[in-house]
């Protein structure tokens, strides 16, 4: 029967659908974040809305969702043209692009779902707004992005790509405990760790997901830094800063969960324009065209670069509602073929971001300690 929302599932071997064929008008597909989870939240969602709206809003056509969220059974359905309620997966959006025939795919606003999904796509013909797919791959593949930052010259914790436990102790020993193990293709911090000892570099490489698909990269851990992220959109030339936020907590704790302070609190302006010049360079560098968040690591004066997400943070929500212009809508712009101001957001106020976790929902956790 004939439904009354425009929400669409999919289903094998079937007989008839209520996709009308396509009528001529243009069409963009935005990749959502899927499900709720650890490291996953609202602020995807956010971006996800907020670009749908931009993009509908400059005349990029109609705007189709692809996301799955059964808890929430979100986002709402009336926000786009029509709403895919089904798994990010390469099989699932590849059928979909397919039957719709987008003009493009946003997959730079859900977080790292869709982020990992941008090679295959290109590879089977679909279109990505924004940042090539192959531009992505160098930023989120960590041994690729760390030869960048060498050849720009931009300081980085000293690295190595690991291929087994003998070269692991081997690199662990040279660069001296602690150590960051990263795997490349990681949402918030997954499967990252900073091990101490040989023990537990042992335990990690026996537990960790690492294979040649994510290929693993040591990097020594300083230690009583403080960690600064920087979110911006560029449009390949032009880099707008939307804010440089500053962790209220050590290095180490994933910006998502982070106290976070725009403007910052006890980074001088020295510092900061060493930030701003190397994220124009690495933006630049990796020809990013849409959502960035570059994380870096700061202590008397010195500015090391952890790592570049070529997409949407979960920090941008709070940073655009702190400088009063949406980094979504900037994105947005570029995407349908615009520029970004070459400049820099300012904040309002003080602005803190505070995170709120659920450990009253948590047996035998305590709320308080």
């Amino acid at each position: 029967w004939p439904a009354v929302t425009n929400y669409l599932y999919m289903t094998y071997n079937g007989s008839a659908d209520d996709i009308k064929p396509s009528n001529g008008k243009k069409k963009v597909m935005v990749l959502g974040s899927g499900c709720y989870r650890i490291g996953s939240s609202v602020e995807f969602d956010w971006c996800c809305v907020n670009m749908a709206w931009a993009l509908k809003e400059k005349g990029a056509g109609e705007v189709i969702m692809i996301n799955y969220n059964p808890e929430t059974v979100s986002p709402d359905f009336d926000m786009f043209a029509k709403l895919y309620f089904e798994e990010l997966s390469l099989e699932r959006v590849l059928a979909i692009a397919a039957a719709e025939g987008p003009d493009g795919v946003v997959v730079s606003v859900g977080g790292q779902i869709p982020n990992n999904l941008a090679l295959k796509l290109a590879a089977n013909g679909v279109k990505i707004m924004g940042t090539n797919a192959e531009d992505i791959d160098r930023a989120e593949d960590r041994s690729k992005f760390s030869k960048e930052l060498d050849e720009l010259g931009i300081p980085q914790p000293p690295w190595s790509r690991v291929s087994s436990l003998p070269h692991a102790r081997e690199t662990a020993g040279r660069l001296g405990y602690p150590v960051l193990l990263r795997p490349s293709y990681v949402l918030s911090g997954a499967s990252m760790q900073v091990v101490d000892n040989e023990a537990e570099l042992e335990g990690y490489l026996a537990s960790a997901l690492v294979s040649s698909e994510r290929p693993l990269v040591m990097s020594k851990f300083f230690v009583e830094n403080t960690e600064v992220d920087v979110d911006g959109v560029s449009d390949g030339e032009n880099v707008f800063i939307g804010g440089i936020v500053e962790h209220v907590e050590e290095a180490g704790i994933h910006s998502g969960d982070a106290t976070m302070s725009i403007p910052t609190l006890t980074i001088n302006e020295r510092t900061k324009e060493k930030m701003r010049d190397y994220a124009r360079k690495i933006a630049r560098r990796l020809r990013i065209r849409g959502p960035f968040n570059i994380q870096f690591l700061c202590k008397n004066g010195d500015v090391n670069v952890i790592e570049c997400n070529v997409r949407a943070s979960r920090s941008m929500p709070y940073v655009s509602k702190a400088i009063g212009a949406n980094l979504m809508d900037l994105a947005a712009d570029v995407f349908v073929g615009g520029k970004v101001a070459d400049g820099e957001g300012f904040p309002r106020a003080y602005a803190v971001k505070s995170p709120q976790f659920s450990f009253m929902r948590l047996e035998w956790a305590d709320p308080v300690t």
